[in-house]
């Protein structure tokens, strides 16, 4: 480590440096009084605190803890293979989360397992059809065998096609209803079951705008707004439900976020625009803009957070 000679609060007189086994720490060699010095270390020069011990100075790391640092985290994504699924793995995974990529499509997510594990992240993927307890049950014993824990949910999975409420199939509305709903409600339960275990947790659940009790309705959505609103009811009931749990329970509502599900909608300039014109900030949003919401919701910062919906919607709901 080399010691820039410049001082901090006044170090005082010169002196030497030199590394004491034992402690770990180096002593500035000196009768000196001061509070920090400029050293260097793998290339980086960062101020280092000295604290005054008999009659030499020990010096230790300055280290101020990083905002929404999820390293040791592990945390299991539905619907990550793509989208708005992928981006939060990929965020979780910036942040120093070990991420578990999980959709129907196992090749797709060892893909973006892949994806995060040549930038440095920690991946792995799992096949997972959310509506299927038995598969979900596998593969939360699957995680919890390799990563003996699981700190984080997110539970992203979900479908949307669009159609007139007079002409929706019960079939069509069993679908919508067991993959947006009944998939976060079996997730979120045996999540929490693990996370009791160690008396802390985060499950975050992606709503929409499209969720009622908003004032705004969508063509076309009978089905989908249905389960959405009911992930919100669902959301504060589980957050007050299982706060003694130490298990924080929030929702995420996204407006017009530009992804493959939306791929009709951007193929017509019209609907297009009548998206676009309601929204003051006129643009979709980006599903990197989703998951810097479900980083934030997923940290220590956000542990006085429960039962809440947080909308990122570039002020649709507000205009």
């Amino acid at each position: 480590m080399e010691v820039c000679t410049k001082k901090r609060k006044g170090l005082g007189d010169g002196g030497l440096y030199k590394k004491e086994e034992g402690d770990g720490g180096w002593r500035f060699a000196s009768k000196g009084r001061g509070m920090e010095v400029l050293c260097k270390e793998e290339g980086v020069w960062r101020w280092r605190l000295c604290k005054k011990r008999k009659t030499s100075i020990l010096l230790s790391v300055l280290s101020p803890p990083s905002m929404f640092d999820l390293t040791g985290k592990v945390a299991l994504i539905t619907g990550a293979m793509r989208g708005m699924g992928k981006a939060d793995a990929v965020a979780l995974a910036t942040q120093g989360a070990t991420v578990v990529v999980t959709d129907i499509d196992l090749k797709a997510c060892e893909e973006v397992a892949r994806e995060i594990t040549a930038t440095g992240g920690k991946a792995a993927a799992f096949a997972l059809n959310v509506t299927d307890k038995k598969q979900i049950d596998s593969v939360f014993d699957a995680v919890i065998k390799q990563f003996k824990k699981l700190d984080i949910l997110v539970n992203n999975a979900g479908i949307f096609k669009p159609k007139p409420a007079l002409e929706l199939t019960e079939a069509e509305w069993q679908q919508t209803i067991d993959i947006n709903l009944k998939g976060y409600f079996l997730c979120a339960q045996r999540a929490a079951k693990e996370m009791s275990k160690q008396k802390k947790g985060r499950i975050i659940n992606i709503a929409s705008i499209a969720c009622g009790q908003v004032g705004v309705g969508f063509m076309g959505s009978a089905h989908y707004s249905a389960t959405k609103g009911g992930i919100i009811g669902m959301t504060e009931t589980m957050a007050l439900e299982w706060g003694s749990l130490g298990i924080t329970v929030n929702a995420i509502g996204p407006g017009a976020i530009d992804t493959p599900m939306v791929a009709g909608i951007k193929s017509s300039p019209e609907a297009m625009k009548a998206i676009t014109d309601r929204v003051p900030l006129k643009r979709m949003g980006t599903p990197e803009e989703i998951a810097a919401a479900v980083v934030f919701l997923a940290s220590d910062e956000a542990s006085y957070v429960t039962g809440a919906t947080l909308f990122v919607d570039g002020g649709y709901l507000a205009a």
